[in-house]
């Protein structure tokens, strides 16, 4: 499993710092949010918070774009530096050609859907994937609740998976995510846990971090 703390919930004032300690207490990704306003109602970090980081760690910069017309971010933050790069399903209609646009450029292409999305409208596209993200609350604020209904679709992709030995892509989570959920998404099937508040408003990150991977695998 991997862990993506949300730096949403981080000191912005204090990035860089707060990059180092998830690094330091075991995390495997730094989650970026980049929200623009219009696909959700908020606006967060940008492609110079990539670029800044990006010399500061050795994790996998993850970069989910909550955007309209996220093809026109792509070589921007291929520039800065991300190695994931997440959109939606619900802001591209040429899945396709978007997904290749995003490899061409050296990134891993994912692709997140929101809680009222099937599985079944990205099935044409799985193959292709790097990574599928399940959206567990609606997006563009942290801090939300977990949306029980949400699991089914993380058992369904990790079903998927199993029977295509073509699929190679990575199930991310994110909204909501503790220990309690963690555990339960684990358990059906999925691989990147995206916490924000929950880690970086814990007291000691390093045993946060530690206690979400121990319980998942009870």
């Amino acid at each position: 499993m991997y862990i993506a703390p949300s730096i949403l919930a981080a000191n912005i004032a204090h990035l860089g710092q707060d990059v180092e300690k998830i690094d330091q207490a075991g995390a495997d990704f730094v989650h970026i949010d980049i929200m623009d306003g219009h696909f959700v109602p908020n606006l967060s970090f940008g492609v110079s918070v990539v670029e800044a980081l990006r010399p500061q760690t050795e994790l996998k910069l993850d970069c989910h774009l909550m955007v309209t017309n996220p093809e026109d971010y792509i070589d921007l933050y291929a520039q800065a530096g991300a190695d994931y790069f997440t959109f939606h399903y619900e802001a591209a209609p040429h899945l396709h050609a978007l997904i290749q646009k995003i490899k061409a450029a050296g990134m891993k292409a994912g692709l997140a859907i929101n809680p009222g999305t099937p599985v079944s409208v990205i099935e044409p596209v799985l193959a292709d994937l790097d990574l599928v993200l399940v959206m567990t609350v609606n997006p563009g604020f942290g801090g939300q609740a977990f949306i029980p209904s949400t699991v089914k679709k993380i058992e369904i992709l990790d079903q998927l998976r199993r029977e295509n030995p073509s699929y190679d892509y990575l199930i991310e989570v994110d909204g909501g995510i503790n220990q309690a959920t963690c555990q339960q998404c684990y358990q059906l099937g999925a691989d990147v846990f995206v916490a924000g508040s929950y880690i970086y408003g814990s007291d000691d990150i390093a045993q946060t971090i530690a206690g979400m991977r121990e319980v998942a695998k009870k």
